[in-house]
């Protein structure tokens, strides 16, 4: 009953949307029973049933192959609908204002293929009494050269289709372009971001230790092995101290992704790499992952915590992992630690903060909202984050939250661009 109280309203407003889409962009562009019609409402019959097979198919458990096929178009589709819904609703309020203001008349209603209108007819003027009369026209023929026929003016289309066909280019343009260079920015890959930490506790001798904070790679039918490289590239040219890849690695299973993850052997620190779940590990297992990152020479902190040269590095299982019995457990990774040591704490998700806070962690490093993705999503996810990007403090704790690496659904980032972050610790003793 509440998988069907909640599928069934998505399904109608998925349904619903491109119903608007067919009624905007096609039934109101072309006419009845045109090539341009059959074409247009066959792409909107197809589309969405790509874009339901791409969200659908790795749950199902379809072959990786056919997942792959699915996502490009299907996911493109999905962003597409989103920047082409707001374009057409900002050309309702310019539909709106153009069809109220009367078209200027020069002869004619501008659009509406109506020739000109001629006056009334005016007499020619009598003429004068004492003029003198033009002498009669002889009877001799008087070869006249031929008449060009005047041409009928073009039919123009009538104005509320000019109206129509001018919304729904310029929609089209804007949400070709919005998301062209949003997948762009995506796969050009992360941005290198800086911040600087300062922690009480840190000694001396920690003072500038640089941590390379990487979250949601994604790694899965559309971003793969070029993108992981592309990704590690970015991370060993910041010549880390330690890198803290803090969860969402991959969207699927080791089976179908194992060569995609395999350039992380390539990580490169003085301190190694450590790794922390995010809820996407567990959609498709992660038991396995944990295993295979840890073949890969990247050390798994599952509620667990290590001593490194001044602080100690503690990791939370996410918050997702309780379906499987393996939530976050911070006894586990932070009981029986010297509290005169600083702590710095890797949690996917920035909504453990005010837990983190309780137990006295001076700094929580995590990801999960990718900025917000695609404006205006940037806007939920602010919402329904504590911080949505960057360095916040919530009493004696810091949170930072970078936009991650990659991206989910879409391959498309736009108002977030995807980084890396390098935060660098600072000792207020030095």
């Amino acid at each position: 009953m509440i998988f069907a109280l909640i599928v069934v309203p998505v399904l109608g407003l998925f349904f619903g949307v491109h119903r608007y889409l067919w009624c905007r962009l096609v039934r109101d562009t072309t006419t009845p029973g045109s090539r341009p019609r059959r074409a247009g409402t066959a792409a909107l019959v197809v589309l969405p049933l790509l874009a339901l097979g791409a969200l659908l198919a790795g749950r199902a458990g379809v072959p990786f192959l056919l997942q792959q096929v699915l996502a490009w178009p299907g996911y493109l589709w999905l962003a597409l609908v989103l920047y082409l819904v707001l374009g057409l609703l900002a050309g309702e309020v310019v539909r709106a204002v153009w069809l109220r203001v009367p078209a200027r008349r020069k002869g004619r209603e501008p659009g509406d293929g109506r020739p000109a209108t001629a006056g009334p007819s005016v007499p020619a003027p009598a003429p004068a009494p004492d003029a003198p009369r033009a002498p009669a026209p002889s009877s001799a023929p008087t070869l006249l050269p031929p008449r060009t026929p005047a041409l009928p003016p073009l039919p123009a289309p009538p104005r509320r289709l000019f109206v129509a066909r001018a919304v729904a280019a310029g929609a089209s343009l804007a949400a070709t372009a919005a998301v062209g260079y949003g997948t762009a920015t995506t796969l050009r890959g992360p941005v290198v971001k800086r911040v600087t930490v300062p922690l009480a506790k840190l000694p001396r001798s920690a003072h500038g230790f640089r941590i390379a904070v990487v979250s949601d790679i994604h790694l899965g039918p559309i971003l793969g092995r070029a993108h992981t490289r592309r990704v590690v590239d970015t991370i060993n040219r910041t010549s880390p101290d330690l890198i803290a890849v803090v969860g969402d690695l991959v969207d699927g299973s080791v089976a179908d992704l194992a060569p995609a993850a395999e350039p992380l052997r390539a990580l490169r620190s003085r301190h190694g790499a450590y790794f922390v779940t995010g809820n996407h590990e567990y959609y498709s297992g992660a038991a396995p992952w944990v295993d295979h990152v840890r073949e890969l020479g990247i050390h798994p902190l599952e509620n667990a915590r290590t001593e490194l040269p001044g602080f100690d590095l503690a990791g939370i299982n996410d918050l997702a992992g309780q379906t499987e019995h393996a939530g976050p457990d911070y006894e586990r990774a932070l009981g029986g630690r010297d509290p005169a040591r600083a702590v710095v704490l890797m949690a996917h998700q920035p909504v453990t903060i005010h837990e983190t806070v309780r137990h006295g962690v001076d700094l929580q490093l995590s990801g999960h909202t990718h900025g917000g993705q695609m404006w205006p999503f940037t806007y939920v996810a602010a919402a329904t984050n504590p911080t949505v990007a960057g360095l916040a403090r919530y009493g004696d704790t810091q949170l930072y939250v970078t936009r991650g690496a990659g991206a989910w659904g879409p391959p498309v980032r736009l108002g977030a661009p995807p980084d890396v972050t390098v935060v660098e610790l600072a000792s207020l003793r030095a």
